[in-house]
């Protein structure tokens, strides 16, 4: 069998659709990633019963000697190259898009449904995924769930594993199931089945229990992890219950095509208030975290002063992309940010603490109260009393980027150090050792630093020109000196952005051979014929990032 015979095959037993039209591949092929691979084939199921239908034929095409697997894609906003594959692509956005139940604390998805439908929906009943990224506009929820997703309130509410309940699924032979929280009887009943399900089961609890001392020495030291297979989330160690939803949550596609998804929402507080915190010495960032984190903040980010001079000299951009009207209303609050650079220059690092609650008078007293605290510390600071006056920091820190991507002509994207994550007790340590680092490329790229400064979960985001092979070597010779100086300081290769092409090369250094191990008998059990997004999490290489890289500098 070849591809054009297995689509003819797939066209007359799916009720979703099979191309191998010239546009569909070419947007199959790319994401918000360095990386490009050309699908031989697009498939946009119509429902669960044809991922179903459709894992069957893969298996029988492979079966037959043709070299074919599945890669799950939503909106294409994976910034590592997770739902690019050289084979099939399975893009959900087109039919599987709908919202299930909303119900007092839930709501049902599919995952071909965007992030902005999703929230407008839940926030109808004044509910909130509060795990959505900062893509939140772009992103949809294949994606939020298969890469264990998490933005800017994650300080306080954690990763999209902590409110992914239950999902329906796809295994590797094509049959159905749900995976829930099970009671220890209920498991018992689960391994007891005569099918790949029953060996899932059988096979991972053994897993789970010979393997319990290292995956426990092995769980990361950080708040915010990406990275591997969450062999620490499954089992419960109070009640014995387990829950394979919290695996399938962050494994990229790699061992089942979720379908549907039950997720746990939390009630959107009205009120905030934020704390602009203008740092000069970085070397006190862990004293000012360590008091503000107590506090309890709902947000606290950070961005360098590249980001707030790059703001500052594209304002009018900027400022315009929201309107006119909007944009002369802040254009007068930018004023004196204006002239605080022109006298005193940008401060090294902007932080901003923000302050949830169910009043005005509340939000504003807890962030009155962070202001406190920093009380005697060589900083200058800013209470914004409420979101209106809050809005032109957030807009530095979420447009900045885009700002960068727009006004930069002949330069692409590179995200390749863009998620990592290190403890904040490091900081001192730690940042300037990467500067000095980065220091060492100065002249061969233009980035920024943006991050979430409560987690230690920094996004660095080059802007390069990909049509030169020294950029391409930049990214090879710098991407594990990076990662060394991460890994030595307690942290983790990626907080919210997953493995993918970049980071799976990383995933022994940073967990270790044995852990490693255990990662390779997940998917194995899971998927024994790798027919699942191979090469992610599992059996990814430097050479890899080396084939797949971009070679033009044509902009993400």
């Amino acid at each position: 069998m070849d591809y054009p015979a297995l689509k003819e095959r797939l066209v007359s037993v799916l009720a979703g659709d099979a191309s191998d039209a010239p546009e569909d591949i070419r947007t199959a092929s790319r994401d918000m990633s360095i990386f490009e691979r050309i699908p031989q084939l697009v498939v946009f199921p119509k429902d669960a019963a044809d991922v179903a239908t459709l894992v069957r034929e893969v298996n029988a095409a492979k079966a037959a000697g043709l070299l074919v697997s599945l890669a799950g894609r939503a909106a294409g906003t994976d910034m590592s190259g997770g739902p690019l594959s050289h084979s099939i692509v399975v893009s959900f956005t087109r039919y599987m898009n709908h919202m299930g139940e909303v119900g007092s604390d839930y709501a049902v998805t599919e995952p071909g449904v965007f992030y902005r439908d999703f929230e407008k929906a839940t926030l109808a009943k004044g509910l909130i995924l509060p795990s959505y990224p900062a893509s939140r506009d772009l992103a949809a929820m294949g994606g939020i769930v298969s890469n264990n997703s998490a933005g800017e309130r994650t300080l306080k509410y954690g990763q999209t594993e902590r409110y992914l309940e239950e999902v329906d699924v796809v295994l590797a032979d094509g049959t159905q199931t749900t995976f829930r929280s099970l009671t220890p009887d209920e498991l018992a009943q689960k391994k007891s089945l005569p099918t790949l399900e029953g060996e899932i089961y059988r096979s991972m609890d053994t897993l789970l229990t010979e393997g319990a001392a290292t995956i426990e020495e092995h769980r990361p030291k950080v708040s915010k992890n990406a990275a591997g297979y969450a062999l620490w989330n499954i089992r419960d160690p109070k009640t014995g219950n387990v829950n394979f939803a919290k695996l399938i949550c962050g494994s990229q596609g790699t061992l089942a095509l979720w379908t549907r998804a039950k997720i746990r929402l939390v009630q959107d507080e009205p009120s905030r208030a934020l704390l602009a915190i203008f740092v000069n010495d970085t070397r006190i960032l862990p004293e000012i975290v360590s008091r503000i984190l107590p506090l309890n903040p709902e947000s606290f980010e950070s961005y360098d002063e590249h980001t707030f001079t790059l703001a500052l000299k594209f304002l009018p951009e900027m400022l315009f992309h929201f309107g006119i009207r909007k944009a002369i209303s802040l254009g007068i609050r930018f004023i004196p940010d204006a002239l605080t650079a022109i006298s005193g220059g940008a401060p090294k690092m902007v932080l901003l603490a923000e302050f949830s609650e169910s009043t005005p008078a509340a939000a504003l007293a807890a962030a009155t109260e962070a202001r406190t605290v920093l009380a005697g510390l060589p900083i200058r600071t800013h209470l914004a009393k409420n979101e209106a006056a809050a809005e032109k920091y957030w807009i530095v820190r979420r447009e900045s980027f885009r700002l960068l991507r727009k006004n930069l002509r002949g330069l692409a994207a590179a995200p390749f150090i863009d998620d990592f994550v290190v403890p904040p007790s490091s900081y001192a340590e730690f940042l300037p050792k990467l500067n000095a680092l980065l220091n060492e490329y100065r002249g061969r790229f233009i980035y920024t630093i943006a991050g979430h400064i409560g987690n230690g979960n920094f996004h660095i985001i080059p802007l390069m020109d990909l049509s030169k092979p020294e950029i391409r070597d930049v990214i090879l010779e710098l991407s594990p000196k990076v990662y060394d100086l991460v890994i030595a300081h307690g942290g983790s290769t990626t907080g919210e952005h997953n493995d993918g092409i970049i980071r799976t090369p990383f995933l022994a250094e940073l967990f270790g051979t044995k852990m490693a191990g255990l990662f390779r008998q997940t998917e194995h059990i899971f998927d024994p014929e790798d027919i699942f997004n191979p090469g992610k999490k599992v059996g990814g290489t430097l050479a890899d990032v080396e084939h797949d890289m971009l070679h033009t500098s044509k902009k993400s």
